[in-house]
């Protein structure tokens, strides 16, 4: 049966592809292209992310009543034209811009291509909403305050940069904003390029490494950009190349790719800037930490502003830049702001949920009925599609010196794993629907001791080979916070770092970073039960309400299926990996390998192929 009202939300053709559904005003699925495509923030149409949310939610594209995406071309027009008259920028960065535009334009005719059918198969009234609104609607209108502040602040999107303003109901009065060409996540970008971290979204890398120094170059770095009134700020043109024929960046069907953005008078004032995978020595330590309190600066002082404009104490954040956790959990300390709350997909993938739920709020004018209480809305295994793939990888299981066997219920798995985890072994742990956003949040997460000191060494030895000044994060247990860390402010979603108290540090070497913090995640058992519970059963063993969470990845996007969970387990050194209620362990080398060392009752007798992707990509299309 068609529902009442069905909107799709889509971010395409810029860093981070994805879609959202919204059914009744309440998120029923929502993924990242990435997730699908396996290739890290892809930046194309997410047609793979469209197909599994209609297909989780029984709708054929036909049954859609509004689409909406997260650009709006025509906004800023005339602001626009202006620049381009003043400022004449390079055919080529015109024509890119044009392309890119177009593209947002035809919506209708890119989704139907997208899903293999005809443009008139869609019935459905499409939407633009600008990219900043998206943003604001992507916090506000899923948080659970009836009244905050709303602020954005990422890159550029739609000619803007930042907007804020006063979210009430189901409405958010827009304020203020900062254009183009003056941007703070231009500010971070540039100074992480200069830093040799030339990927798209390598700025955490510089907040990791910021910890490691002092900020001795912020009197220098403050040239770069100027505050002013009302909680606006400038950049100085000379240091960035955006205003001087544009920063070139691609956006199809792959990773994006965004070229140098800082000019050479950047390299006369700081000198010669850090190759890629060059040593890293002091003084790049201390241009991170620059970096970062030039940053924090302007973000408070633009936060600052909003409160004193809104009159208010609640703060709710989105756009890329509220992905800088290290500014988010200051927010306190440095504003009148006394509860924040952040987006799990702060970045422009949130942008395709926001984009859904301005129309149901704001252009339909529907009531608030849904709150963002936890992330998980992808996709998820059933229990056949797991005893397919054991079937199926039986032979390759066996020959990898793999036991498999299954919980008799969830009491029994979680204290098998907080046992393995207590014993210092590393665990794949993949459970429920894919997080929405970034971090993995207790469904597709590899968990260890936080107790150990060696345990950073060990994860990067054995599975994320990663740089070593990166921190890995804790999951707490909500209601033992308090005691272990520095504010009792909720972190559901990993988007705040916040000090590790004094006398535990030595407790939990393993998730205090080298300033003595940690980029925590709060659990609840309503949110997050069975993680919530292998937490609790970790606890009794060993007295620490928390473990090391860091994502279930190798050097790719996160897991989604089973099939990418067992291919990281057995290519890594992991200890254990567990897929719903079935244990993967390895066989020690002394023990005999020649037949497969598993339960009877872990796998049917006889059982189905797992899916291929193709197989998959042919069930995707409605």
């Amino acid at each position: 049966m068609k529902p009442h009202t069905s909107i799709l939300g889509i971010n395409a053709w810029h860093g981070d592809a994805s879609a959202a559904l919204v059914i009744d005003g309440q998120l029923v699925a929502a993924a990242e292209e990435e997730r699908f495509r396996r290739r890290k923030h892809y930046a194309g149409f997410p047609s793979e992310a469209v197909r599994w949310c209609l297909r989780s939610a029984g709708l054929s594209p036909a049954q859609l009543d509004h689409v909406a995406i997260n650009r709006d071309p025509s906004a800023r027009r005339t602001q626009k034209l202006m620049w381009l008259l003043g400022n004449r920028p390079s055919l080529g960065l015109v024509a890119d811009r044009l392309r890119n535009g177009n593209k947002v334009r035809s919506l209708r005719v890119e989704l139907a291509a997208g899903l293999g059918i005809s443009p008139g198969e869609l019935g459905a009234t499409f939407h633009n909403v600008e990219h900043h609104q998206a943003h604001l609607a992507s916090a506000f209108l899923v948080s659970p305050f009836e009244r905050a502040a709303a602020v954005s602040v990422d890159g550029f999107g739609d000619f803007s940069s930042c907007m804020w303003g006063l979210g009430e109901g189901n409405r958010i009065e827009t304020m203020g904003r900062v254009g183009f060409p003056h941007s703070l996540g231009l500010l971070y970008l540039a100074l992480t390029q200069y830093l040799g971290f030339p990927n798209y979204g390598d700025e955490y890398k510089v907040m990791g490494l910021c910890a490691y120094g002092r900020p001795r170059y912020l009197a220098d770095l403050r040239r770069l950009v100027s505050l002013g009134r009302k909680g606006s700020f400038e950049l100085a043109p000379e240091y960035f190349l955006h205003t001087q024929g544009g920063v070139p960046m691609a956006w199809d069907n792959g990773e994006p790719k965004v070229e140098r953005a800082f000019s050479p008078a950047l390299v006369e004032l700081l000198g010669e800037p850090r190759e890629k995978g060059a040593e890293l020595d002091q003084r790049h330590r201390d241009l991170a930490a620059s970096a970062q309190a030039l940053y924090e600066e302007c973000f408070f002082h633009l936060l600052e502003a909003v409160a004193k404009r809104t009159g208010e104490t609640r703060l709710t954040l989105a756009g890329g830049c509220a992905m800088n956790s290290l500014a988010n959990g200051r927010i306190e300390a440095a504003t009148p702001f006394r509860e924040v709350w952040v987006q799990p997909a702060a970045g422009d993938a949130g942008g395709a949920l926001g984009a859904a739920m301005h129309v149901w709020c704001e252009t339909l004018e529907r009531p608030r009925t849904f709150t963002m209480e936890h992330a998980s809305f992808g996709p998820k295994a059933s229990d056949a599609e797991i005893d397919a793939l054991l079937e199926f990888r039986r032979p390759e299981l066996g020959a990898s010196g793999c036991r498999v066997s299954r919980a008799n219920d969830e009491h029994e798995l979680c204290e098998r794993v907080a046992a393995a985890i207590a014993e210092g072994q590393v665990v794949g742990w993949f459970q429920g629907a894919m997080e929405w956003g970034p971090r993995a949040l207790g469904n597709r997460s590899i968990l260890a001791d936080p107790r150990r000191t060696d345990m950073q060494d060990v994860l990067n030895l054995k599975i994320k080979r990663r740089e070593s000044f990166r921190p890995f994060a804790p999951s707490v247990l909500a209601e033992r916070q308090a005691e272990w860390f520095e504010s009792a402010a909720p972190v559901p979603f990993m988007g705040r770092v916040f000090p590790v108290r004094a006398e535990k540090q030595s407790i939990v070497p393993a998730v205090v970073h080298a300033d003595g913090t940690g980029r925590l995640q709060t659990v609840t058992e309503s949110a997050n039960p069975r993680y919530y519970r292998l937490i609790r059963a970790f606890e009794a063993r060993t007295g620490v309400p928390m473990l090391v969470n860091t994502s279930f990845n190798e050097n790719e996007p996160i897991v989604c299926q089973p099939e990418e969970a067992l291919d990281c387990f057995l290519r890594t050194k992991m200890d254990m990996l567990v897929l719903e209620d079935r244990v993967f362990e390895r066989v020690p080398a002394t023990v005999g390998r020649s037949h497969l060392a598993m339960d009877p009752d872990a796998v049917p007798a006889a059982l189905p192929k797992p899916k291929t992707e193709e197989s998959r990509r042919a069930e995707r299309r409605p």
